[in-house]
């Protein structure tokens, strides 16, 4: 755990695989501390939206990181929206066939590093939360506290599955349960940022935890930094 020694804005990390409850612990903490938020999947899922709509082929990562420089993006904080050249894509970003084109494109160094000052540059005052893969150990290295949050691959698809059946997408538990353990094997063996825990996370085990019982640990952590 580093604690800032100048005026650099705070930065909370939350890591971890698809599935763990990072998207939602990030967003309600944001809130409620009053910081800036940071999905940095959706910056790898927007490429890869991109690059399926324009018919990029998704094993050129050249032409991929190119595009990933290049994004014409748009956040409405207000509603929690995402604009991909001025559509409203947020629907989209979700389903199975663009986090799998997202997993495939995260694991080039090119598209990693065109993406890296987009990522940093969200690092402003008050603070800023940002969830990921590699928001500890490569973007944010020096954050305030890190944290790695998990779940055993079963409940992540079970999480998943039922998220799914209630948007209405015909899936079975099986066939998504064999993606996530797909995905999990392809971002913890990349050689571009792999999805490991820095050495200093917290690693908070989901699997048996509710929402509120994941927020108590990570508030407790920041009351001990007076962050809060």
């Amino acid at each position: 755990m580093t604690v800032f020694k100048d005026q650099t804005a705070p930065v909370l990390t939350i890591d971890g695989p698809s599935g763990s409850g990072k998207g939602t612990v990030s967003t309600m903490l944001a809130r409620e501390l009053g910081w800036h938020f940071l999905d940095s999947g959706a910056l790898y899922r927007l490429t890869a939206l991109c690059a399926l709509n324009h018919g990029i082929d998704l094993d050129q990562d050249a032409d991929v990181a190119v595009l990933a420089e290049h994004l014409d993006i748009r956040f409405d904080v207000d509603n929690g929206s995402v604009f991909l050249e001025g559509d409203d894509v947020t629907r989209e970003l979700r389903t199975e066939k663009t986090g799998e084109a997202a997993s495939r494109v995260a694991a080039y160094p090119a598209v990693r590093q065109a993406l890296l000052a987009r990522q940093r540059a969200f690092r402003v005052e008050p603070g800023l939360v940002a969830d990921g893969r590699d928001m500890g150990t490569v973007v944010f290295p020096d954050a305030t506290l890190k944290v790695f949050l998990t779940a055993s691959s079963e409940e992540r698809a079970r999480r998943r599955y039922e998220q799914l059946k209630g948007s209405g997408v015909a899936t079975s538990y099986d066939e998504v349960l064999s993606e996530v353990m797909a995905r999990d094997e392809r971002d913890s063996s990349r050689a571009a940022s792999p999805l490991v825990p820095a050495e200093d996370a917290r690693i908070l085990d989901s699997t048996h935890l509710t929402v509120e019982e994941v927020l108590e640990t990570i508030r407790a952590d920041l009351g001990k930094l007076s962050l809060r």
